[in-house]
């Protein structure tokens, strides 16, 4: 069986396309340095990292992009022998309408190099490509702008690309406005049986979102909506444990049989409250995840296979290949020149600015930037929350001059909701000592910074750091030994670093466990951490 879902944890607005046994799936990113995750597989149950084109500032410039703008909705195509890329780049969020630029990359591999992006015009988001059968491109996406301030309901529109002129021609035409249940976005477009047919995303991206079909003889209408009612939701099952289905894209596999990918979440249950209620469906710190099932046609119309809502497991694809499991756990002892793929830093790329893995054997060093509040230049290196309950653990070597600088573990959604433990200099005591900072909606709170110290003995130069997750709540540990783990006192909710909680005008990521050094005294430090690893425990 293939379980749900199939890409765990905060990756949002799958997109997958197929070139002979070979699948892939692009996931939003964010403000997550580097931009789109590709994923691979040839069995569509085992998913292993294959990609991360945005991966240099020529290529994505995201400095001083808001919480949860950057990359939005990448849609990848193969077609002509090569994979084309389109993505945007969302600037503004808190305002009057939002504002992104969009962008096409090209490679001939899937690993790259990928060409320089070309640009697509500002009048909207979620972009994808179509390619006829007579070798014209079509370019489609949800319009926005100053009349859409307040207007849910929104154009899904189409213009024809010229491959040769790297630029839009011809006329932009509306396609489609969406039904009764409004905020349509993420189009897609295929042809079958002489149909075009046309998905989109509505409802919005939280618990009422859906997937929503229509069809049309010709590629610009008119379309009609599927007499069956949305593709694929879950707003009609709140005691589904998979919910927020939405925003699919569909692949045929090489015998012809249809699956649709999807963006989904995990909920975390609050005992005692009704389903019917939005908080009584819970709140998912592990955002926005990647489900898949299968499609079947009947009378002309796609339909998920045992119903339209989404489904904990699926019968496994009849495939030649099988695909390796990747591990759920994660150890790495810092030995590569590289970062690992399940890192990502924010909006920046990590280099010399930001710390080394070289310097040091066996180390990464993280050099002292700005605090974990900065849209700019933060040391920050994190990795994706892909279970309710898990350890991560860490060990540093850190020593701070004075109360400005600070390095140790958070647990991160955005510049204004974290929790941070982390060893900083008392200016008192003249000693090293262990701190918890909290920020919950920008409100600060501060834990043993003035009556009871956490006081490093000086001996120690190693010191362990390690997050629990257990379901709704979370708490950190330290050691001075890496053998007796001492747990502070204060008992966190997991639940409130989720798209739920957050809400708002921004809300589209997950949570992050991450090792973070900040320097605001301009005097300059470093931290070194010698080993890192996430143990899943559900």
């Amino acid at each position: 069986m293939i379980s749900n879902p199939i890409i765990k944890g905060f990756h949002p607005d799958p997109c997958i396309c197929r070139t002979g046994d070979d699948y892939y799936i692009a996931t939003s990113t964010f403000e997550w340095f580097p931009g789109v995750r590709i994923f691979h597989s040839q069995d569509l149950k085992n998913w292993k990292l294959a990609s991360m084109p945005l991966d240099t500032v020529e290529m994505l410039d995201m400095k001083g992009n808001p919480d949860s703008g950057g990359i939005w909705a990448p849609a990848l195509s193969y077609s002509d022998g090569q994979f084309w890329l389109l993505y945007t780049d969302v600037k503004v969020i808190d305002a009057p309408w939002k504002n992104g630029r969009n962008y096409l990359v090209t490679a001939k591999n899937i690993d790259g190099p990928w060409s320089e992006p070309i640009p697509m015009g500002n009048g909207g988001f979620d972009p994808s490509l179509f390619h006829s059968e007579d070798g014209k491109k079509y370019y489609v996406y949800r319009t926005w702008g100053p009349r859409n301030h307040s207007d849910p309901n929104n154009d899904i529109v189409v213009q024809e690309y010229d491959v040769s002129a790297k630029k839009l021609v011809g006329e932009r035409v509306s396609i489609f406005s969406g039904t009764d249940v409004k905020y349509t976005e993420a189009p897609h477009i295929y042809k079958k049986d002489g149909y075009y047919y046309l998905l989109t995303a509505e409802g919005g991206t939280s618990f009422e979102h859906r997937v929503t079909v229509a069809r049309a003889k010709h590629l610009y209408g008119p379309y009609e909506v599927s007499p069956n009612g949305p593709l694929l939701s879950t707003w009609h099952e709140p005691n589904n444990p998979l919910q927020k289905a939405g925003h699919g894209s569909l692949v045929e596999t090489p015998d012809g049989d249809w699956y649709i990918t999807y963006l989904v979440s995990r909920p975390l249950r609050f005992p005692g409250r009704p389903r019917l209620a939005r908080w009584g469906r819970g709140a998912c710190s592990l955002g926005r995840e990647t489900g898949i099932d299968r499609i079947e046609w009947v009378d002309g119309w796609p339909n998920i296979v045992g119903g339209n809502s989404a489904k904990l497991t699926i019968p496994e694809a009849p495939t030649r290949y099988q695909s390796e499991p990747e591990s759920e756990a994660i150890y790495d002892d810092f030995s590569k020149s590289t970062l690992q793929g399940h890192w990502q830093t924010l909006r920046i790329p990590f280099s010399d600015k930001l710390g080394s893995l070289i310097e040091r054997a066996g180390h990464l060093r993280l050099r002292g930037n700005d605090s974990l509040l900065s849209t700019f230049e933060q040391s920050t290196v994190a990795t994706r929350w892909r279970h309710h309950e898990f350890i991560a653990t860490t060990h540093l070597e850190f020593t701070p001059t004075n109360f400005q600088q600070s390095a140790g573990l958070c647990c991160y959604y955005n510049t204004s909701n974290w929790s941070y433990v982390a060893v900083e200099f008392d200016e008192v005591t003249q000693k090293r000592c262990i701190r918890l900072m909290v920020v919950d909606k920008q409100i600060a709170s501060f834990y043993f910074y003035e009556d009871e110290l956490l006081v490093i003995p000086d001996d120690v130069e190693s010191l362990g750091l390690r997050v629990n997750v257990q379901g709704l709540h979370y708490q950190y540990q330290y050691s001075f030994d890496g053998i007796e783990w001492l747990t502070l006192p204060i008992k966190l909710d997991a639940w409130r670093l989720s798209d739920d909680y957050i809400d708002g005008r921004g809300f589209f990521t997950g949570a992050f466990v991450g090792l973070h050094c900040a320097d605001i005294s301009g005097f300059g430090c470093h931290a070194d951490f010698s080993e890192f690893s996430y143990e899943p425990r559900s």
